[in-house]
Formats: C-alpha cells, structure tokens, sequence
C-alpha cells in the first residue's frame, strides 16, 4: 500500500493534586530555574517566528481554510466545501467571529494564543504531579512541561496548521485536575467534547470515578452545545453527523500516516472495507475497557493525572482519525513511573519522549520490515500507555525506593582535578538494551543530518584538497595516487579493499558494542562514550573544513574504485546521492572508528591472538581508505587525532578505571565485595510487598570493573554471587 504522508504530518519548523513540597522556597535552584525559563522563552519566541515567518499559504493552513481572497476572514456556504475543515459546526460555530478579522492580525494573535494556552496546560499539568513530590521536582516542574510541550509533536503541528486541538485538552485537565464543583467540572468536559466528539470518554471516566454528577453535566453540555450548532447550522450538522458519521471521512485521507489511531493503521495494513469496519471495532471496545480500568484505577491511587493521561491515549487509540496535533496525550503520560530498578525508571519516559518530540524515521532505519512499526510509533505508544505499561502504584515500595544503581567502588585520581564531572559515576550494571538502541539509532540518525548540513561549495572543498596534497608533498608521504593505481591493477586486491571499505566500517564497532554489552557492561559504557565523544568532535571537522577526497580531486588522476567514474563537467559531481555529503572527508571516521576498534581490542580482549587481530583492521582500513581514493593520508591522522580526543574526554570527564594507590597498582587485586552493595541482588527476588530497598550508598564517580582473585574481570554472574556473599 502506497505510504502516504498527508500535510497533517509534522512540518519541519525551518521550512490537582500537588506535591506536599510544592510550597518549598527552593534555595539553591534558582540558577536552574532561571536557565529553564531562559529555555522556555527562546523555544517560545523561535515557534512564533518560525510560523509567523511562513509565506501565505504554508502557514496555519487549517486556520486559512476560511481566508477570502483579499486577505480578509469570511465564511460562505458550507463550513466543509474548502475540504479542510474537518471538526464538529460547533466549533464552526465558535471560530465564526472571527471573520471580521483581518489574516495578518488573525495569524499573530491566533499563534501568541495558542502559546499561552500550552503555557496554562503545562502549568496545570505541573502542579498535578502526584504527591509527595521534592522540592527541586516541584520547582523545575513548570518549566520542564513548558519545554516538552512547545518541542513535541503535536503542538508544532498545531501551530502551523493554526489548530485548536490544545484548547479540548486544557478544559479536560481544568475538569479533572483543577476544578472542584462537579456541576462545572462537567461542562467545560462537554465543551471539550464539542470540538473532539470522541473526548465524551471522559465523562464515561468521571462516572466510573464517583463524579456522577459531573460525567451528567458533560453530556448535558455537549447535547446542548451540538443542538445549538445544529439549530444555527443544520446543513453543515447533517454533514458531519448523518453524512460523514461524527466527521468520518472529512479532511485527509484516513490512511495518511498522520492518523495515528487503529483504524488508520488498519487501512495501513491493506484492510478494507467490512472486515476493517469490525476489526476496528473489536479492538476499539478492548482498548477502551481495558483502559478505562487502568486509568480508574491510577484514579484511585491518587495519580490523577496519569489516570487522565491513560484515557487521553484511549481516546486516541478509538478515535476513526487522531492527527498528529491531537496526540498530546501521550505525552503526558511521561508522568507514570515504570520499573523497580533506579536504573530502569528512565525507559518509559525517555521513550514517551523520543516518539513525541522526534519523527519515526529518526527513531528507526529505512528498513521496510520496520515500516509498520515506524509509520505507527505515536499508536503504539499511546497503546502502551493505555493498555500495557506496568505504571508502578503509589503504594509499591518501590515507588520512592527503586533499586538503587550499582555503582563502581571509588578510584584514585592521577590528577587531583580528574574526574572533572563528580556526579557522573561508573555504573557496572548493564544499560537497558532499548534505550541503548534507541541512542544509537537517534544519535547516528542526527550525526547523519549535521554530516549531510555541513555542506560547502565545490571551489572550497577543492580548495582544501589541494592544501593537504601540498602538505603531504612536504612531508613526502604523498602515496595515494601510487597506492590508487597499484590497487587497481589487481583485480582481486582491488574487490578485496572495495568490499572492506563498503561493509566493515559499521559492522565491526557494532560487534564490538555488542560483545561488550552482553559480556562487560561496565567496560561497554566507557567505550561507546569514547567513540561517542570521536564521532561529535569529527562532526566539528566536517562543518569548519570541507575537504575534498582524492577521487573527487580533477587534474590529479585518482581512480574512484568504489562509485565508478566521475565526470567532473557537471557541477553537482560530487553529490552522488542525496543521503551523504562527499566533501566530509577531515577527519576520517573510517579509519577513526576502525583504530578505536583496535584499541578497544587491544585493551580488552583476553588473548594474545584476538590482540593481533584487532590491529589488523586500523591496518587494513588505512590501506582501503587510501587504495579506493577516498581519503588522503592526512585524513587519517585526522581520525586518529579525534579519537584519542574521544578516550581523552572520557577519562577526563569520568575519571580512570582502575584504582591507583601509594602502595603501586592494584588492578590486578580483589577486594572482598561491601555489604552496601548487596540490597540490589536481594530486593531483586523480594516481592513487591517487601520493604523498601536502603538508597544507594555514595560513590566517587571514576572506578574499576569488578576482579577476581587472579585478576581477571569477573562475568555478570560472577558479580551477582561475590555480591550476595558479600552481603551475607
């Protein structure tokens, strides 16, 4: 089925129940306070200029829907014949006075709105945390929702398209989380459901919490408010009601990827027709029951908001179309807590916000396997949320407790001001795999964009070229042209050099993580930071020294073994394809990486033979990368210079590894495991009734992997024991 994107689809912006602590004075965070209120007017101010700075037309383009042809709002004939306007007359109904205004003054005033009214929700939904809550949460709460709001999804999309999807969500949450009196509680939630039909789920909500009362007045103030539209609109009310069926149909296509609900994924998946109609169905009463039990019983817990949350993804997950701008609900259920373990209560809310606030194709390769997964990810996190996510209830003793993280033993510095940062600390457990993939995949993805950004004109790059050959000419160690022809005169040599260049660039240092994370996760950490810290600081080459390759050199002679023949005539030559830039050449990462694989080997490996095999591949990568002429000589010194940047940072920012004393290095020895460190392996096998589990002792932040008695690194199970012997 063709995968049709649909203009509901993010555009690029370029192109209450309050904690007990909440009344705290909060001394010593108004430094943090300040910056994140620094960072909400900056996001503020770059979302009104992004819009406002759109030429006609490409702006709040659902809000043009009623622009005439002089610039002036009107509305004449039908509130749906523009094939736009795709919500309830009521909401026709109250955007008509806007007519009078003029599209210039309208486009200000509607943005600098719609600003202050995800302003009022994030506030709303910070003073909702369940309670008790810490000071410093309590203080910086505001401003982090604020931040998360005007960076996600939704809201972006919202405010180009001149929306007024943040209006139903904020009179939800005033019902549910601000005001007392039922009678009023009730109506702004029929108001809310006036726009958004759908949202009449929260007065099945209300109901099921006890607030009868308000869940009547809800469906009372929607009966009103759609028989008054339908008195003032008839025509336009038989449309959306009897015609389209409460506005099925209307607007886009309902199988565009920016309908994230179950029924635009079933037409996704090629289902059509009656079996769509009852599949659709089936699965909408499932979630909905199953949802509504879950966010009772948060309700009931006293995680009110969450409770909201859960039936604001159950609505979206129901819905015949949610588009991205009513997708808000996901987001806030970034406030459950997920997970016993310290280490893990990170997951959910890290993933609520990568799907939010990033598009599917960052978050996952170009794979078509994967497409039903990546056209879906706002789905399936709303799913999760409302059917699946494990949210810990405040009762559980691991709710204020999780397991603490089990950090490495404290280090001895070489210099008294290394670590430079003291709180990050060595963690020996294993990272959580899914996070740990969804960091690569976001970091290589925004490595591949800025890569892709710091593009040059072809004199400079040239330019460039022609100054490291000169270089090289001085130093007399310019081999490529020699290297290049030779190479290419042996067949086999050549294919050899043209495969190694092409494949074994990615596939050995994800090997190399990958060994290290099931075997050694605490040497996995330092080293995917070392290469981490490489690869940013080779993005800096690229972006202030664009350099062309060898086989991109014309008047030099080189033989471009890997793509084929250039033919310089043609300005763009060098682009070969529109995914990469050909002029990222200082330093290089081919021979960075490869050499960071060779150390890391080196360095870990347990035999002598894996030692010389891992030398082998900075060897045979400089020889490829020299042979198929896509790198000098100097590009590689380049590369090798960055990453020894890289192992520099990490040992200066977290410190050594390995304890050094007075008494000589003790590297080799093993220290009896402490008693502090033993709660983690017992509270694992503890029910959840259990006690809550001591907070982690202090750590300094540098440390060694865990040793035996002969000095060799102990496995994970190894670990686990000595701990538990420890303990006892």
């Amino acid at each position: 089925m063709e995968r049709w994107e649909g203009r509901r689809s993010v555009v690029n912006a370029d192109h209450s129940v309050r904690g007990d602590a909440a009344a705290d004075t909060g001394v010593g965070h108004g430094p943090a306070r300040a910056l994140l209120w620094l960072v909400v007017a900056v996001l503020a101010v770059r979302q009104v200029a992004v819009v406002l700075r759109q030429p006609s037309g490409e702006r709040l383009l659902d809000l043009e829907a009623w622009t005439g042809e002089n610039g002036v709002l009107r509305v004449t004939g039908s509130l749906y014949d523009s094939g736009r306007f795709t919500g309830p007359p009521f909401a026709g109904l109250v955007l008509k006075p806007l007519t009078a205004s003029a599209q210039g003054a309208l486009g200000v005033v509607w943005t600098l709105a719609s600003l202050l009214l995800v302003v009022v929700l994030g506030v709303v939904a910070a003073r909702a945390l369940p309670s008790p809550v810490g000071r410093r949460t309590a203080l910086l709460a505001t401003p982090v929702a604020i931040s998360l709001l005007l960076l996600s999804l939704p809201v972006r999309n919202a405010l180009h398209l001149g929306q007024s999807s943040v209006l139903p969500v904020l009179l939800v949450l005033l019902a549910c989380l601000v005001v007392r009196e039922h009678r009023w509680a009730g109506v702004l939630v029929g108001l809310a459901a006036a726009f958004q039909p759908v949202l009449l789920l929260f007065a099945a909500f209300l109901w099921l919490t006890g607030r009868r009362q308000a869940s009547v007045s809800a469906g009372a103030t929607f009966a009103l408010a759609t028989a008054a539209a339908w008195a003032a609109a008839p025509k336009d009310s038989w449309t959306y009601w009897a015609h389209h069926f409460a506005g099925i149909g209307l607007g886009e296509r309902p199988d565009s990827l920016a309908n994230q609900s179950l029924h635009g994924a079933l037409l996704r998946l090629g289902l059509e027709g009656p079996v769509e109609i009852a599949l659709f169905l089936l699965l909408s009463a499932g979630v909905v029951v199953l949802g509504l039990r879950r966010a009772v019983r948060y309700a009931q817990d006293g995680q009110l908001l969450l409770a909201v949350a859960v039936t604001g993804c159950v609505v979206v997950a129901v819905s015949p179309t949610a588009w991205q701008h009513q997708l808000l609900w996901v987001l806030l259920a970034v406030v459950g807590k997920v997970g016993k373990r310290a280490s893990d209560r990170l997951v959910w809310p890290s993933v609520v916000l990568l799907v939010v606030i990033l598009p599917g194709t960052m978050l996952l390769p170009n794979i078509e396997t994967l497409f039903p997964l990546r056209d879906n990810v706002l789905l399936l996190a709303a799913l999760g949320a409302a059917c699946l996510a494990p949210f810990l209830p405040r009762t559980s003793p691991y709710w204020q407790h999780p397991v603490p993280t089990d950090y490495a033993k404290p280090v001895a510095a070489r210099w008294r001001r290394v670590p430079l940062l003291p709180f990050w600390r060595r963690v020996l457990t294993r990272p959580n795999l899914l996070l740990e993939l969804l960091l690569i995949r976001v970091v290589y993805d925004a490595y591949a964009q800025v890569r892709l950004a710091a593009r040059a004109g072809r004199p400079l790059a040239e330019e460039h070229g022609r100054q490291i050959h000169a270089i090289e000419q001085w130093l007399h160690i310019d081999i490529e042209h020699w290297v290049n022809h030779t190479v290419v005169q042996i067949t086999w040599l050549r294919d050899f050099f043209d495969y190694y260049y092409s494949t074994f660039h990615f596939i050995v240092p994800l090997t190399i993580l990958g060994v290290l994370y099931a075997r050694r996760p605490a040497d996995y950490r330092w080293v995917r930071s070392s290469i981490g810290f490489a690869t940013l600081l080779a993005l800096v080459g690229f972006w202030l020294y664009p350099l062309a390759p060898p086989r991109l050199m014309p008047g030099l002679g080189f033989i471009d073994t890997v793509h084929g023949v250039q033919d310089f005539a043609k300005p763009d030559y060098g682009t070969l394809t529109t995914v990469t830039n050909q002029y990222a050449a200082m330093p290089s990462l081919h021979f960075g990486w490869s050499l960071w694989c060779g150390v890391v080997i080196v360095m870990l490996a347990p035999k002598l033979w894996m030692k010389a095999l891992g030398l082998l591949h900075p060897l045979f990568t400089i020889a490829a990368i020299v042979a198929t002429a896509n790198h000098w000589v100097l590009d590689a010194a380049g590369g090798a210079l960055v990453v020894s940047l890289g192992f520099g940072l990490t040992y200066l920012l977290s410190g050594p590894r390995r304890l050094v004393t007075g008494d000589g290095p003790r590297a080799g020895r093993a220290e009896p495991p402490s008693a502090e460190s033993a709660p983690e392996a017992a509270t694992e096998s503890a029910p959840d009734s259990a006690p809550a589990p001591d907070p982690a002792p202090e750590a300094v932040d540098a440390s060694a992997p865990r040793h035996g008695a002969n000095g060799a690194d102990l496995g994970e199970a190894d670990a686990e024991v000595a701990e538990k012997v420890g303990g006892k």
